[in-house]
Formats: C-alpha cells, sequence, structure tokens
C-alpha cells in the first residue's frame, strides 16, 4: 500500500465518477455481483462485525415487487436499471461474533445478560452496514460499474416484502450498471477542504 493510485484510478473511484439515473441496455453478470462482494468485504467495520446483507434486484419480478415500494421517478429507476441492490443491516450481526471476531468475547458487548439488545446494537448495525454500502459503491466503481443510490422508499415495506422472517432492516437502495451519461446532470458544486474541515 506504499503507492499512492494514478491519478486514472482516483478519477474512476472519485472524481470522474457519478451518480446514474439511467443505464445502458447491457447486462451485469453474476460473477459481476460476486466481484462487487469480493470486495467490498474487505473494508472496515467495528471489529469486523459485518452486519451488512444485500439482496440483488436482479429478475422482473424483483424489480417489479421493489419499484411498488419506491417513491417519485425512483420507481422507473428500479425497473430499467440491470439490478438494484437493497443495502441492508442484520440486526442481530452480534450472532456472528465468535465467528468474524473470535479474539474475545463481542457479542456480550451489544447484548444484556438475557441476550436481549442493549443500547449500542442498533447504531452499531446502522452505521457499519452504512460504511460498507459506501465499499459497494466504490467496490462497484473499482470493477467497471456505476451506481445510482438513493433513499426514496419505504423502508417497513420493503422489510416485509425482502427481509420477512429475518433480523434484516432496509438501509438504502442503489441500482447498479453501465451508467447512461445522458441521465446525469452538471456536477453539482462540493465545499472546499476550508468550508467544511479544520485540523484541531
Amino acid at each position: 500500500m506504499a503507492e499512492p493510485l494514478s491519478d486514472a484510478g482516483l478519477d474512476t473511484l472519485f472524481r470522474k465518477a457519478r451518480s446514474y439515473n439511467g443505464y445502458l441496455d447491457k447486462p451485469v453478470s453474476e460473477d459481476q455481483l460476486r466481484q462487487i462482494w469480493e470486495l467490498m468485504k474487505y473494508g472496515p467495520t467495528s471489529a469486523n462485525l459485518f452486519p451488512v446483507r444485500v439482496v440483488w434486484c436482479v429478475s422482473q419480478d424483483a424489480k417489479e415487487r421493489l419499484a411498488k415500494l419506491v417513491s417519485g421517478n425512483n420507481h422507473d429507476k428500479v425497473l430499467k436499471a440491470p439490478v438494484t441492490a437493497i443495502i441492508g443491516m442484520d440486526t442481530k450481526f452480534y450472532d456472528h461474533a465468535a465467528r468474524l471476531f473470535p479474539v474475545t468475547d463481542a457479542r456480550s458487548w451489544f447484548v444484556d445478560a438475557e441476550g436481549k439488545p442493549g443500547a449500542h446494537a442498533a447504531p452499531t448495525a446502522f452505521r457499519n452496514s452504512s460504511l460498507q454500502g459506501a465499499y459497494f459503491i466504490m467496490a462497484a466503481r473499482a470493477i467497471g460499474l456505476d451506481t445510482g443510490p438513493m433513499s426514496g422508499f419505504d423502508n417497513d415495506a420493503v422489510d416485509r416484502e425482502f427481509f420477512a422472517g429475518t433480523d434484516t432492516k432496509s438501509n438504502f437502495l442503489s441500482t447498479l450498471g453501465y451508467g447512461d451519461p445522458a441521465s446525469i446532470f452538471d456536477r453539482l458544486p462540493r465545499p472546499s477542504f476550508e468550508e467544511f474541515t479544520q485540523i484541531a
């Protein structure tokens, strides 16, 4: 990790990457979905506890079920994208702690003596699945795909439709594919270092 990425690599991941509203008529393969997972899984999470869960909506049936639960023009985005990923979070992620963080009893950090979730469980699931959702975006860009993250949907309805009978809840959605340049707007302003940061 001693060498910084090339300008081309930085452009791919950050400077020229955009969030897309539409995609070219080009499929995304299961192999590419697996490639994204194999990259995003290496991003750090608290004690390696890995709360993210992903549903890849690829079939027309899955897209139609999801499209009914989103708002505004997100409906068409879901139907037309090659894939829409539901980025979810396992609210009982700590049940996997013995395997994922075997160096200590990490499960006890998140449950009380009766095994009920403590105060730290929910924010840990949300924070770390959000981080992993960002890793998903960067992993997709790294393998040549584009994304369109969105939060305009009915979380409770998505949970009932896609996560019924589980401890998983939805965090956000993201379309995925080969972005259509015609679907994006001019880049919006970004604040300067001096505006939004400080060195303490």
